[in-house]
């Protein structure tokens, strides 16, 4: 029936080239050949059992019987007669000679069955089913394959969801991307890609995996390149100390393509948390901002001390003095008259990358070398509103 050279050659692929295990190839031929058999040659609420010999080729074939009793099973309704109704509460199932057995006739063959075990029956194997399964299997063992295929990428893909995957740019559907991973396929929408990166069918890319998906047609995977995360990512591949979790980033506020902001805390006191990103003259920082088409990263020093933390947010401006009003959780900052356009930013952009890193609204304003306020004939002192930190 099978020319066994061929099967273990197409074995050993499948497990290679789609990482399908051999033993769920060789389920799947033998629930392939159970419902062939079973459609030809079998009776309807039967269990056929195969057992498939890949050394020799040879083929055995079992119809199961499950052993109940009265407690678990109504009795069967005799051919012709009507099936009665069944009494509100009654949980039985209904008695299937072709299936079941009770559990009194099964002791009889042997001893020692118990309820709800199983009871096997060899079955003849006709002489011309070789041909019959081999057409009607065809399909099953096809469809179980893509299971198997389906189910082996969901678990090797869910393993590294949150960290970086690389792939070949299939197309650009739209404003979406669309990535090939061989064995699964990425999309990338267009929020989720830095605004002013251009894509190229062929292009190497790398994203961060934010979720696995099973989809009707395959595995689907979410892609992102704007996603905070994919910066702390990015730098655990150049500094060590990230990737050993010796060097922790607290708190990410990002503008994906024009520049972010990141805390970072150091649990060796040996070990300069600033110093371990930007990396010797720079190179750390600059890897990581070359992957993010040029966006500009700011390195602050995180502290447990909220108006430290805070004042140090606003860098590279230089905070002159911070007061924390607790219960609007607003924070007043002034500033030398000099550094305010620097601790703004332009748009607004350092304040406001600073209220989102920390989580608290800044209001600030700029003050002369004495610490008196600067009188501000066209605005007000800028305020800005926190947001969450995204994870």
């Amino acid at each position: 029936m099978f020319d066994l050279k061929a099967l273990h050659a197409t074995l050993e692929q499948l497990e290679e080239e789609r990482k399908i295990p051999k033993e769920k190839i060789l389920e799947a031929i033998e629930q392939a050949l159970a419902a062939a058999y079973k459609k030809d040659y079998g009776k309807r609420g039967q269990i056929i059992r195969a057992q498939f010999n890949p050394e020799t080729g040879d083929v055995e074939f079992e119809q199961i019987k499950i052993v109940v009793d009265e407690t678990v099973a109504r009795p069967e309704v005799p051919e012709g007669e009507e099936e009665p109704e069944v009494e509100e509460g009654d949980e039985r199932f209904r008695f299937d000679s072709e299936k079941h057995m009770w559990l009194e006739d099964a002791r009889r063959i042997k001893g020692d069955a118990e309820l709800e075990s199983e009871l096997v029956f060899p079955l003849e194997t006709e002489d011309d089913f070789g041909r019959i399964a081999a057409q009607t299997a065809k399909q099953v063992i096809i469809q179980r394959i893509r299971e198997a295929e389906k189910t082996s990428i969901l678990g090797e893909y869910a393993e590294r969801e949150g960290t970086i995957v690389t792939g070949i740019v299939q197309k650009v559907d739209g404003r979406s991307v669309i990535v090939d991973f061989n064995r699964a396929t990425g999309i990338m929408p267009n929020n989720e890609q830095i605004p002013g990166e251009y894509y190229r069918p062929g292009q190497r890319i790398r994203t961060y995996l934010v979720t696995v998906e099973e989809g009707s047609r395959g595995v689907n995977l979410r892609l992102s390149r704007s996603h905070p995360k994919f910066i702390e990512e990015l730098f655990k591949l150049e500094a060590p100390e990230i990737a050993a979790e010796t060097v922790e980033m607290k708190a990410i506020a990002r503008e994906p393509g024009s520049r972010s902001k990141i805390a970072v805390w150091s649990n060796d006191e040996n070990v300069d948390p600033i110093g371990a990103c930007v990396g010797q003259k720079g190179i750390r920082v600059a890897t990581v901002m070359s992957e993010l088409a040029g966006e500009k990263i700011d390195i602050i020093p995180w502290s447990p001390d909220e108006a430290e933390f805070v004042a140090a947010s606003l860098s590279p401006a230089r905070v002159v003095d911070i007061e924390l009003d607790e219960e609007n959780h607003t924070a007043m900052i002034d500033v030398l008259d000099d550094q305010l356009s620097l601790a703004i930013g332009k748009g607004g952009q350092n304040v406001r990358l600073a209220a989102k890193l920390t989580g608290w609204r800044i209001d600030i304003k700029g003050v002369d070398e004495n610490g008196n306020p600067i009188e501000m004939n066209t605005e007000k002192p800028k305020q800005v509103e926190e947001e969450p930190v995204e994870e």
